[in-house]
C-alpha cells in the first residue's frame, strides 16, 4: 500500500513527525512529483506541522521537476508561518527563482540574504541573471550592495557593460578592478580590450596591454584576437600586425581577427596574401574566414575575387553561405555598380534576405541614383530605419525630386522615428570629447569654431568646394554649404588641431557612414596641415596624408 492510501486510510496511524521521512522517500526513489502530491495529503488528512526541513524537501522537489508554481506557493506558506528568514530555506528558493528568470521575487530574497551571508556566490548569480536579460542598471544595484565581490563578480559586470555598449562603464570597471587588489585574468583582459576596440580607446587599450606584460599574463588564442583587434580597430594596424607575427597562429580565431582588421583598413591585397599564407600553413577557413574576406574585397573594389572566394566556399570547403556571405557580396557588387547583378544575386538567394542586404543595394541605389530600383528595393525592406528614410530622400533629392524628398521625410516623422544623430569623438590628454553636428556645448566652442572657419578657408584656397547636392532640404546655397561645414567629423578635427601640436596624428570615430563632402575635405586638410588624420567610420578606416585617402575613393 502506498503511502498516499495508507494516510487516506489511517491518518491516525501517522505522526506529523514521520511527514518529513515520507517526503525525503519519495524524494530519494526518484518521484519529485509525487513528494509534492505526500504533502499535500499529510497537510490535509493529518496532525502534520511542517517545519524549515518540511519546506527544504518541498523546494528540492519543486527544483527537481521545475515546478515554479508550487514553488510559489510554498514561498507564500513561507511567509504566513514565518519561516521565510530561515538560512535552510532561502538559498534553494532563491536558486529556484534564478533558473525560471523570476529576478524581481530573486532580488527581493537576495536582498535579505545579504543580512547573514558575505559569499559571492548568490550575488554573482544574480548578476548574470540581470546581465542575461541586457539589465544592467538592475545587475549594478546588486553589485554595488554585494558585501564581497571576486573575480567573477567583477568579470561579470566588465563583460555586461561591453555587451550593452556601456563601454566607458566597462573600462571604469575594469580600473575599479586593477586597484581592488584582485588580479584580472584573461577572462577580464579579454573584456575590456573589446570595450577599447569598440570605442577606439587606444591610449587605455596601450594600458590594458602594457599590464598584461608586466603580469606575465599567458597568452592563448582569445587573449591574442582580442589584442589584434584592438589594435585594428583603434587605427594601429602596424601594431596589430606585428603582434600576430609573433604570436602563435594555430587557431583560426587568430587569423579571423587579422584578416577582418586588414580589410576594415582596406588593405585588400595584404588580405589575399595572408588567406594564402593560411592556406599555406595548413589551416583550414571557416564562415568567418570568408565574411572577412568578401568584406575586404567589398571595400576594395575586388569584384572578381569577390566571386572566385564566394564560389569556393561551397565548391573546396563544402560551406554553406549564410545570409553574412551573401550580404558582403552584395555590398560588392553594389558598390562596384553592377546593381542588376546584385539585385538578382538578392533575389535568387537561398536564405532569406535581411534588412542590412536591402540597405547595401539601397546605398548603391542612391550613389548611383537608380530610383527606380531604389524604390523596388525599399518596398522589399521588412522595416525602415531613419537610415533607410535618409537615403530615399537622399535619392531624391539627388534627382531633384524634392516633393518625393520631402513626402519621405513626412512618413518618417508620421511613424515617429526619429533620425539617427551622427557623433564623432577623439580621445585627448585620457578623455573622450563628443561631438554632433552643429554641436556648440563643448567648454572649447569658441575656439572650435575659430579653428574649423580657419580650416575651411585654408581649403577652398587649396580648391575645395563643398558638395552642396548632398544636402537633402530645398534650401539655399549658402544654407547647404554652412549645413556641411559643422558635420562632427569636422568639429572633432578642429578640436584635435586646436589641441595637439603640429605634425601630431589626428584619430577621429564616427558613428555613421562619413559623407562625400567631408572626405574630400579631410584630404585637403591632410595636405594642408601636413598630418595624417584617420577616421574612423562605421563601415571602415580613411588614413589621409598629403591629399590622398588609403581607400583611394573607394568605400
Amino acid at each position: 500500500m502506498s503511502y498516499t492510501n495508507c494516510l487516506k486510510k489511517h491518518p491516525h496511524r501517522i505522526f506529523f513527525r514521520y511527514g518529513n521521512s515520507i517526503l525525503r522517500a519519495s524524494l530519494e526513489k526518484g518521484s519529485p512529483q509525487k513528494s509534492l502530491m505526500d504533502y499535500s495529503t499529510l497537510l490535509h488528512f493529518t496532525a502534520f506541522f511542517p517545519d524549515y526541513r518540511t519546506y527544504a524537501l518541498l523546494l528540492r522537489a519543486c527544483a527537481k521537476c521545475s515546478d515554479l508554481y508550487a514553488a510559489m506557493e510554498i514561498h507564500c506558506h513561507l511567509t504566513k508561518v514565518g519561516l521565510l528568514s530561515d538560512l535552510h530555506i532561502i538559498p534553494p528558493l532563491f536558486k529556484l527563482y534564478i533558473a525560471h528568470d523570476h529576478m524581481l521575487e530573486a532580488r527581493e530574497l537576495f536582498w535579505s540574504m545579504l543580512e547573514w551571508s558575505t559569499d559571492p556566490f548568490h550575488g554573482n548569480l544574480m548578476l548574470m541573471g540581470f546581465l542575461k536579460s541586457g539589465q544592467l542598471d538592475k545587475a549594478y544595484q546588486i553589485f554595488k550592495r554585494m558585501p564581497v565581490k571576486d573575480l567573477v563578480s567583477w568579470n561579470s559586470m566588465i563583460a555586461g557593460a561591453v555587451r550593452s555598449s556601456h563601454l566607458k562603464e566597462a573600462m571604469y570597471l575594469f580600473s575599479r578592478l586593477v586597484s581592488s587588489g584582485l588580479v584580472p585574468d584573461c577572462f577580464s583582459f579579454s573584456s575590456v580590450l573589446s570595450a577599447c576596440a569598440r570605442a577606439g580607446a587606444r591610449r587605455y587599450g596601450v594600458w590594458v596591454h602594457h599590464l598584461m606584460t608586466e603580469l606575465g599574463v599567458e597568452m592563448n588564442h582569445i587573449l591574442t584576437s582580442a589584442l589584434v583587434d584592438m589594435y585594428a580597430k583603434c587605427g594601429r594596424i602596424d601594431v596589430a600586425t606585428e603582434i600576430f607575427n609573433k604570436v602563435k597562429r594555430n587557431h583560426i580565431s587568430v587569423w579571423n581577427t587579422m584578416i577582418s582588421g586588414l580589410a576594415s583598413h582596406g588593405l585588400g591585397s595584404d588580405v589575399v596574401i595572408l588567406f594564402h599564407k593560411m592556406k599555406s600553413e595548413e589551416l583550414v577557413p571557416d564562415g568567418v574566414t570568408f565574411v572577412a574576406l568578401l568584406t575586404a574585397c567589398s571595400h576594395c573594389g575586388m569584384v572578381e575575387e569577390a566571386r572566385q572566394y564566394f564560389r569556393s566556399m561551397t565548391t573546396e570547403y563544402s560551406i554553406t553561405p549564410e545570409v553574412e556571405h551573401y550580404g558582403a557580396l552584395v555590398d560588392t557588387l553594389s558598390r562596384a555598380g553592377l546593381l542588376d547583378e546584385a539585385y538578382k544575386l538578392v533575389m535568387s538567394m537561398n536564405v532569406k534576405p535581411d534588412v542590412v542586404i536591402w540597405r547595401a543595394l539601397l546605398s548603391a541605389c542612391r550613389r548611383y541614383r537608380q530610383t527606380k530600383l531604389g524604390e523596388v528595393t525599399i518596398e522589399h525592406m521588412a522595416c525602415h530605419g531613419s537610415g533607410d528614410y535618409t537615403l530615399l530622400s537622399n535619392m531624391y533629392s539627388s534627382a531633384n525630386r524634392w516633393n518625393d524628398s520631402e513626402e519621405v521625410w513626412r512618413q518618417r516623422k508620421q511613424k515617429k522615428i526619429r533620425k539617427s544623430k551622427g557623433l564623432s569623438w577623439v580621445e585627448l590628454g585620457g578623455s573622450t570629447h563628443g561631438f554632433k553636428a552643429g554641436d556648440r556645448s563643448h567648454p572649447d566652442t569658441e575656439d572650435i569654431y575659430l579653428v574649423l572657419h580657419g580650416l575651411c578657408k585654408r581649403a577652398k584656397v587649396e580648391g575645395y568646394a563643398p558638395l552642396t547636392e548632398l544636402v537633402t532640404k530645398d534650401v539655399s546655397e549658402e544654407e547647404r554649404e554652412e549645413n556641411l561645414t559643422f558635420h562632427s567629423e569636422k568639429l572633432a578635427v578642429a578640436y584635435s588641431v586646436l589641441k595637439t601640436g603640429p605634425g601630431t596624428e589626428i584619430m577621429v570615430s564616427k558613428n555613421l557612414q562619413i559623407c562625400s563632402d567631408c572626405h574630400e575635405w579631410m584630404k585637403i586638410i591632410s595636405k594642408v596641415l601636413c598630418r595624417v588624420i584617420i577616421i574612423r567610420d562605421r563601415i571602415r578606416f580613411h588614413r589621409f596624408e598629403s591629399g590622398c585617402c588609403s581607400c583611394k575613393d573607394y568605400w
